[in-house]
């Protein structure tokens, strides 16, 4: 009997061969124990990853939704939905604590998300940050790159805490990330801390930018080259990791949110990380496509003239200066993200709601 580590596969042959990690986009442990078997070092999770879990675990967190209500009695809604998604990352985390050991420390992370009403306000952000960074030795913390954000990745990262910006689409946030990390981690080391066992991330995602752009184009009435808006995200991530290299920074970059092959085959080779779903994993896994270093293969030129004549969002997105930090929030590819996750989450309370006061009416 062969499982699906024993057939040929690309994830493995993409980490085995190259400079290139995988993390599994969910807190799943079914779909986990896959992607460790495939080569996965990370995994990540947020409000829609965790619904989506729910929804497809039911049978495995439905009982323990009711223990958790029952053993807090004078909890709300929200802080049983809290101690749901903290439950869900630790117990992830404990598969990961092989790798974690396996890395000395430098991989082998669950990344937990801050609650994404939050954006606002850098504080709080921290304070939840420190929380959830001292859930398991092996958490990463999220925080949206907004503007109240880069504050609070500085703090958290000076603090200890491992962190992995999210809500993140352009160069000009990677850059304030990559510069948030760098003060945080030089205080840190100015306090007399080792940070050599840090790993701070920061995502790009690419396939969420790509979605924006095709919407920022159609209302505009502009007419697009088919294709040519599926390498927006990829041409970013490329920039944002030159410029990385140029000034130093000690932040990973990580691309996220898949759309097509080119957002795995076309980054192969980078010394970065892709957080890939299970859908997406098999997809790739199951494919001919030749593993192969593209990562230093340039975007086509036409394609990246094309997107910066046409399209004001890609240039705002794709020059070192497109965006002040002030700007971040009001991005259109923000701003639906922050909805989506805030949406996400707010059905998660529902969920914990109906276990908590069922509804008469059914």
């Amino acid at each position: 009997m062969t499982t699906g580590a024993d057939v040929r596969s690309p994830l493995l042959e993409t980490v085995a061969s190259t400079a290139t990690d995988f993390w599994n986009d969910s807190c799943s442990i079914d779909e986990l124990t896959y992607a460790i078997e495939h080569g996965a070092v990370g995994a990540t999770s947020n409000p829609t990853i965790v619904g989506e879990v729910l929804a497809k675990e039911r049978d495995r967190w439905e009982g323990r939704i009711a223990e958790l209500v029952a053993g807090s009695p004078s909890a709300t809604e929200d802080e049983v939905t809290w101690l749901l998604i903290e439950e869900m990352a630790v117990k992830a985390s404990e598969l990961l604590l092989p790798v974690f050991e396996r890395e000395h420390r430098r991989k082998g992370r669950l990344s937990i998300q801050t609650n994404p009403k939050l954006y606002r306000d850098t504080g709080r952000l921290v304070e939840q940050g420190l929380r959830f960074g001292a859930l398991a030795p092996n958490m990463q913390v999220k925080i949206s790159a907004t503007h109240a954000g880069i504050g609070a990745i500085e703090e958290l990262t000076a603090a200890g805490v491992n962190i992995n910006a999210t809500v993140c689409f352009t160069v000009p946030q990677a850059l304030a990330v990559g510069a948030a990390v760098e003060r945080g981690l030089e205080r840190r080391e100015a306090d007399g801390h080792d940070v050599s066992d840090m790993s701070p991330v920061c995502t790009i995602m690419v396939g969420r930018l790509d979605d924006w752009l095709e919407i920022a184009a159609a209302n505009a009435g502009t007419l697009l080259t088919p294709g040519d808006v599926n390498w927006s995200g990829i041409a970013c991530i490329k920039k944002a990791y030159e410029l990385y290299v140029e000034r130093g920074y000690r932040t990973r970059l990580l691309a996220a949110a898949y759309r097509n092959h080119l957002h795995w085959s076309e980054l192969i080779g980078g010394d970065i990380v892709l957080t890939i779903p299970a859908k997406w994993q098999r997809l790739f896994n199951a494919s001919s496509i030749e593993v192969r270093p593209r990562f230093d293969e340039p975007v086509p030129a036409a394609v990246v003239e094309r997107l910066y004549a046409e399209v004001p969002d890609f240039r705002r997105a794709y020059d070192a200066d497109g965006m002040t930090t002030e700007e971040f929030d009001g991005f259109g590819a923000t701003v639906r993200t922050l909805r989506g996750f805030i949406a996400s989450y707010q059905d998660l309370v529902a969920t914990i709601r109906d276990v908590m006061l069922p509804n008469p009416d059914r």
